[in-house]
């Protein structure tokens, strides 16, 4: 019987996406042996820096492509919102899975929503892009650190430490927590990380017979959508470090992409919005990427 190792984070929704891989992938091959390799990430383990100090999201990736290249495991799968613009040879993504809600939610045991938040309320987030949106849309809140898995965060809100906290509502809902959220947070006010929602799977592009098996489990609609929004933050050399937004949705037979850059510092941000083929993603997510920087979003990504 073949069998496929995925390498996987062990926090519960990093092992709950890696587990509906493997749950597609047995549904597509019945004769497909699946197992997991979990594995714990320079990322998992430092929660006292934000990410952006310590080297950002593509932490939570090396140790699981090591893997991959030591030969312990045969693919990983990802968050795609964590994965770099740029993968390193020889790594390819040959499955994006149909992508869940990409929106951000408001969670909150006192308050109704973020206008309804008492002045100078704390609200926690090690995010750079959501800090960016809060200060614009409240300045008054103090912005506090928050690291850690989704059941590590909403402790520490149920413990008092926060007055508020902001999470992805795909992770909540996955982890069966979507009760916990208040309010979600969306466009046009409100734009998600690149990519959002989705999940990816990892391998060597070189290995045709793995390409091949999860070319299956890809989604094309989000993939033309997610690649988008990718290509907008690789032309603008977005990362962790830099407080960039993006969400694409379908728009008829086309594509509406929405971006933003901003700035944790002052909440000044730069936005622009276009619509394009779905059948060139790269190029929407360029000229997206033009009009921010010409815009003035080049002052505040140099920040």
């Amino acid at each position: 019987m073949e069998t496929v190792r995925i390498a996987t984070r062990k926090s519960p929704l990093a092992l709950w996406q890696s587990e509906h891989v493997a749950d597609r992938l047995r549904q597509a091959y019945p004769g497909l042996h699946v197992e997991l390799v979990p594995m714990s990430t320079r990322g998992d383990e430092v929660l006292d820096r934000s990410l952006a100090a310590i080297g950002g999201k593509g932490l939570f990736l090396k140790e699981l492509e090591l893997a991959m290249l030591r030969g312990d495991a045969d693919c990983a799968v990802h968050s795609l919102k964590d994965v770099p613009m740029e993968l390193d040879a020889p790594f390819a993504l040959p499955a994006m899975l149909t992508r869940h809600d990409p929106a951000d939610g408001f969670i909150s045991n006192l308050y109704a929503s973020l206008d309804a938040l008492p002045i100078g309320a704390r609200v926690g987030t090690s995010s750079l892009r959501r800090q960016a949106q809060l200060r614009a849309l409240r300045p008054d809140l103090q912005l506090l650190d928050l690291r850690g898995n989704v059941n590590t965060r909403l402790a520490k809100l149920d413990n008092g430490g926060y007055d508020a906290i902001v999470l992805a509502v795909a992770g909540l809902e996955r982890l069966g927590l979507g009760n916990r959220i208040v309010a979600r947070l969306q466009p046009p006010q409100w734009l998600p990380a690149p990519a959002q929602g989705a999940v990816a799977v990892e391998c060597d592009g070189g290995n045709a017979r793995l390409m091949e098996l999860f070319a299956r489990l890809d989604d094309a609609d989000t993939r033309a959508c997610v690649e988008a929004e990718r290509a907008m933050n690789r032309a603008l050399h977005g990362s962790c470090h830099v407080p960039v937004a993006a969400i694409a949705q379908w728009e008829g037979q086309g594509l509406h992409l929405q971006g933003m850059v901003g700035s944790v510092s002052d909440g000044r941000a730069v936005r622009a919005e276009a619509v394009g083929p779905a059948s060139d993603p790269e190029s929407l997510g360029q000229q997206v990427a033009k009009m921010l920087l010409d815009g003035g979003a080049g002052e505040l990504l140099n920040v």
